[in-house]
């Protein structure tokens, strides 16, 4: 039986890998920890918030809010739960779809969300934008697009919001 060799990272690819993984479990801590001493919230939940506040009357089916989130569909319900005891969200049956639900963002829930909404942009524009050039923002913005697009090609029953 043959076996092939990993094709293993070369030098440069092992700094950038360690440097990539580095950088985004620091920011990730670095934002949620902002959230959760000024707000109360974990990021998570900030970005839950986020999406329905953009949407139009506030409202999006949970498979879709699963979706855009890159979260499971279970851990998108513990979310939802736990915003709903905290009165920020609230779940209604689906008017098209017997079998959906619609997480709707409640007053209270898009004004947690404008209280925390200054801190949190200030906490990402001083720990990633205003450490770039113009140029390495667009840099940025396009690599993390490239990387996103391979990882979720449509129709993978593997995506994280399928599960």
């Amino acid at each position: 039986m043959a076996t092939t060799e990993p094709r293993w990272l070369d030098e440069r690819q092992q700094k950038t890998w360690r440097a990539y993984m580095a950088a985004t479990q620091l920011l990730s801590d670095h934002i949620d920890r902002q959230l959760q001493r000024d707000s109360g919230m974990p990021h998570t939940y900030y970005s839950l918030l986020v999406w329905l506040s953009e949407t139009p009357g506030r409202r999006m089916r949970m498979t879709e809010l699963a979706e855009r989130s890159k979260i499971t569909r279970s851990r998108l319900s513990h979310a939802i739960s736990r915003l709903e005891k905290d009165g920020w969200v609230r779940r209604e049956d689906c008017a098209t779809d017997r079998r959906g639900q619609m997480a709707v963002l409640t007053e209270q829930g898009f004004k947690a969300l404008r209280t925390a909404a200054p801190g949190h942009v200030e906490a990402v524009r001083t720990a990633v934008f205003d450490r770039l050039t113009e140029e390495q923002v667009g840099q940025l913005g396009e690599i993390m697009r490239t990387i996103a697009e391979g990882l979720a090609p449509q129709g993978r029953p593997d995506l994280p919001w399928l599960r």
